[in-house]
């Protein structure tokens, strides 16, 4: 059987649109009519997602599995690694927990999971025409290269010819490209074929000399001058711009808590595209205002972030404004927060007891087995000024490592019917008690009914109609971003390049 053509997307840095221009490689191989796969041999991100098997993999290549018109899998990302605190991380390897490590541990594991890597990519690479696959960070990194199997490692492996991106909105391009050029070792340097300046804004003709200069020191071509693009495309971490963007209060006006390890965030992705509607990232008191709904995200670090909340102020304020009545809405880590108790007998977020924020009579206790599946169901008949959910069908997917125990006078939010295809018997989940309320479930908001249920009742308690808020089918709306994404990248990199420099390898 034939094994797919490869070619990879490398950056100068972290975060310079590498995970972006991966995904409109793969928009552009499956409009020319490839079976084309995204591969990230490893990722580390707070931001993971649950498959139809139950198994985690980073939501990056999840989106760019999207982009090629496919399902996500495991195999697309085998390593996930997402931070627990400043110098360690959760390994989850073929989308199980393998355990916690310190960098430096993993450092020396990590060539064990070479062969991973590559059953991975084999078993991608004898399904499809075109693997497009993404770097980490920069290729660059002295210290890291030992053992490498994200960056130059993994190009030899998988012998794919490289495209190495700069992000020229940062400053620097030029340095940036030409330096990570010279530090790679000459076989490295050898397997660049493209080089990519990406985030440009104004007049491409002013960059015709650097070009020129960029070409002749480093004897690579440049593949394009790609744009600043204002697209609505998940992103793949913390860096994202969502979090530094200052937006003005709407007639609905929602406030997400940045918490220092948030994770998920783009369970608020279909909020942020509806007229009338401002969905706020809030770090500090200062910044939180009036809003008419709160939500506390999910979070890595449950009882790290419940800290940081109660020593920067922000739990006060969020206790003061669900004492007057405003919307309190925890998913995962966010919803065990509002509990009573936390509890972590095992050690899985350190050990010890917390008290919670008292929001909700319940308890959370963590266990050592993370709970993954996706799931099915509806909004029970519930109360409180989100009234207007009752009934509405919603879904989405489990990922925590807690068990929350309800008290007297707490009901259950959802009723799951469905556990990732496999039907059981109804189950609740999650907690409401008068404004406040909590689920599991992330992607609750990810259906257009949902959405347009919220809206309308947070309209309705500020007295104003928002019934003709136009909701976004969302899963159309990504589709549509991924068509401009491809049709801005087939106007200014030279396809014909990229082509030739997949057709020829290395």
């Amino acid at each position: 059987m034939a094994k797919a053509k490869v070619i990879m997307v490398q950056g100068t840095m972290s975060n310079v649109g590498k995970s972006l221009l991966t995904a409109g490689l793969c928009r552009i191989f499956k409009q020319d009519g490839y079976k084309t796969a995204p591969f990230k041999s490893q990722n580390m991100a707070l931001n993971s997602y649950i498959t139809e098997e139950g198994l985690e993999m980073g939501r990056a290549q999840v989106m760019q599995a999207e982009a090629a018109g496919i399902s996500p899998s495991v195999d697309m990302n085998p390593i996930l690694l997402k931070p627990t605190n400043d110098v360690g991380s959760q390994v989850i390897v073929n989308g199980e927990v393998l355990g916690n490590m310190k960098a430096r541990e993993y450092f020396a594991f990590k060539k064990q999971l070479v062969p991973v890597v590559m059953e991975a990519f084999e078993r991608l690479s004898e399904k499809y025409d075109i693997i497009v696959i993404e770097g980490a960070g920069s290729p660059a990194e002295i210290n890291l290269k030992q053992d490498d199997l994200v960056n130059m490692g993994m190009a030899k492996m998988a012998k794919a010819p490289v495209l190495l991106v700069g992000d020229i909105d940062r400053g620097g391009v030029f340095a940036q490209l030409i330096g990570t050029v010279m530090l790679l070792e000459p076989e490295e340097r050898a397997m660049v074929k493209g080089l990519i300046i990406n985030k440009f804004r104004g007049d491409k003709t002013i960059l015709d000399p650097g070009i020129a200069m960029l070409e002749e020191r480093t004897g690579i071509p440049v593949a394009g001058v790609a744009p600043y693009m204002h697209l609505q495309v998940e992103d793949e971490d913390s860096l994202t711009e969502r979090f530094s963007e200052k937006r003005e209060a709407a007639l609905i006006d929602i406030a997400v808590i940045r918490l220092p390890r948030i994770a998920n965030f783009t369970d608020f992705n279909p909020l942020e595209s509806i007229e009338g509607v401002s969905l706020r990232y809030v770090g500090s008191t200062a910044a939180l205002g009036n809003p008419d709904m709160i939500i506390l995200p999910g979070t890595k670090s449950t009882m790290e972030d419940l800290r940081f909340l109660r020593q920067s102020g922000l739990e006060a304020a969020i206790l003061k404004a669900a004492d007057v009545g405003k919307v309190i809405f925890g998913i995962c880590g966010g919803y065990q927060m509002l509990g009573e108790g936390l509890s972590d007998p095992q050690g899985v977020e350190g050990g010890g007891t917390m008290r919670g924020m008292g929001l909700l009579p319940m308890e959370t206790v963590f266990a050592g087995e993370k709970t993954r599946t996706r799931v099915n169901g509806k909004f029970q008949e519930i109360g409180g000024i989100l009234a207007g959910l009752s009934g509405e069908e919603m879904l989405g997917y489990e990922i925590h490592m807690g068990v929350t125990t309800l008290k007297a006078g707490c009901e259950g939010l959802t009723e799951i019917t469905d556990y990732a295809g496999k039907r059981k018997a109804a189950a609740p989940d999650g907690a409401f008690l008068g404004n406040v309320y909590g689920t599991y479930v992330h992607g609750i908001f990810d259906r257009e009914n949902v959405v347009k249920a919220l809206v309308k009742a947070l309209g309705k308690a500020k007295g104003i109609d928002m019934t003709q808020a136009a909701a976004v089918d969302f899963a159309a709306f990504k589709e549509s971003q991924y068509d401009l994404l491809a049709d801005g990248l087939r106007k200014y990199l030279d396809m014909e390049m990229i082509y030739r420099i997949l057709d020829a390898g290395v």
